[in-house]
C-alpha cells in the first residue's frame, strides 16, 4: 500500500540517521517496521507475563538426560 505523509525535515533526517538508510523512503519504511516489531514483541511479552499465554515445558533435567545436551 502506498501512503503519502508529510513529515518535518528534521524528523526525516533523524529517521535516516537512526535507521542507517541514506534515502528518506527506505528509512521511513525501516523505521516503521522496526517500531511495529518492537510493539508486537511487547504485546506478546505482556501476554506471557500476565499468564494469558503459557507453555508447558518439560524440566531441563529431563531434557538433559534424554539428549545429553548442554553437559560439559
Amino acid at each position: 500500500m502506498k501512503i503519502t505523509v508529510e513529515l518535518p525535515e528534521q524528523d526525516v533526517k533523524d529517521i535516516m540517521r537512526f535507521s542507517g538508510e541514506k534515502r528518506g523512503a527506505p528509512a521511513v519504511r525501516k523505521f516503521i517496521a522496526t517500531g511495529l516489531m518492537l510493539r508486537r514483541r511487547r504485546s506478546i511479552s505482556q501476554k506471557i507475563l500476565s499468564g494469558e499465554w503459557s507453555a508447558d515445558l518439560p524440566p531441563i533435567k529431563a531434557l538433559r538426560k534424554e539428549r545429553k545436551v548442554w553437559e560439559r
